[in-house]
């Protein structure tokens, strides 16, 4: 079969170990099921395994990717849920300390077929094109715990959402726009402010700006460089959910004071479980809500979509077709 691969890695150049070409077919195993793949999402996950984090070397060649929809053995059009728990765990497969992604202990998503265990497979609405449904599974059900599951927050409150243009900061907007959230957004690129409003901001501002008021909860994803920034926005008693740290994960500044003072939550939170992921089907099908879409591309040119990520010249989701 055709995939996209981590051959080898490297921190300077991860492309270079990017190798589009063959792999053997997965082989059937009981309790896994094989999908035909439709379409696949890139992540920054994919540009991290390259340059060696998360991935050790000893496990390439490994197909890349994480989010992907395709059809099952039976025919059934399934969303193929990311997160593989450990044999024998029971529970939030999120909470697991062995649990992997695919891609990382198991060949991931970009690629004509993908072998994942059977209680991975969410079904997909009928309502949900292929395209949107590739999407879901790594930075919109990681945008849909934030919002929905971590934050605490009702419809109606005030979100900022730090770096407006990558897959979770876009799905955190479209996702509160359409459920009653007023959502502010930031980003260093005039361009990308402007496709945050056409997505459903309500406001956008330059990193660091004094904001009109301070806020319910902020979405961060940025780290070091917006880490003050997000604390000073929020209102005695907020919350900032921390999913990611493309800065840097060590602020110049920890600003313990204004957290405990103003009794400020800190929360973690990684990925989503597989009910939460069916959940957010259900919710993107109901709603007519359509993922913010970069670029597409076949898989025999996916190394096209890999240079944007890497170059981080997009706005919302590159999708792999197949």
């Amino acid at each position: 079969m055709l995939a996209a691969y981590a051959a080898s890695q490297s921190a300077s150049d991860p492309l270079s170990g990017l190798v589009i070409g063959e792999r053997p077919d997965p082989e059937p195993r009981p309790g896994w099921s094989v999908v035909r793949l439709k379409a696949a999402g890139l992540n920054h996950h994919d540009v991290w395994s390259l340059k060696g984090v998360g991935l050790p070397a000893d496990r390439l060649p490994m197909v890349l990717g994480c989010d992907g929809a395709g059809l099952d053995e039976d025919g059934n059009e399934v969303i193929v849920h990311a997160v593989v728990a450990s044999e024998g765990w029971h529970g939030d497969e999120t909470l697991d300390p062995r649990r992997t992604l695919l891609s990382e202990l198991h060949d991931g998503t970009l690629a004509e077929k993908v072998l994942v265990p059977t209680a991975n497979l969410v079904p997909k609405p009928a309502g949900l094109g292929w395209h949107t449904a590739a999407c879901l599974s790594t930075a919109w059900l990681t945008a849909y715990r934030m919002l929905f599951s971590s934050a605490g927050l009702t419809p109606g409150a005030t979100v900022l959402v730090q770096g407006a243009g990558g897959g979770v900061a876009t799905a955190l907007v479209q996702l509160g726009a359409a459920t009653g959230y007023r959502v502010w957004a930031t980003s260093r690129d005039e361009a990308k402010r402007a496709k945050a409003l056409e997505i459903g901001a309500d406001a956008v501002f330059e990193p660091g700006a004094r904001l009109p008021e301070r806020v319910d909860a902020v979405m961060e994803t940025v780290g070091a460089a917006t880490w003050s920034h997000s604390i000073n926005s929020l209102r005695p008693g907020g919350t900032v959910v921390i999913s990611g740290a493309t800065s840097g994960d060590a602020p110049a500044r920890a600003e313990l004071t204004k957290i405990y003072f103003k009794q400020l939550r800190v929360i973690g939170s990684t990925m989503g479980n597989r009910q939460e992921l069916e959940r957010l089907a259900r919710l993107v099908d109901s709603r007519g809500i359509t993922p913010a879409v970069d670029s597409e591309f076949a898989l025999a040119d996916a190394r096209a979509g890999f240079e944007k990520m890497v170059a981080g010249d997009l706005f919302g989701k590159v999708v792999i077709t197949t």
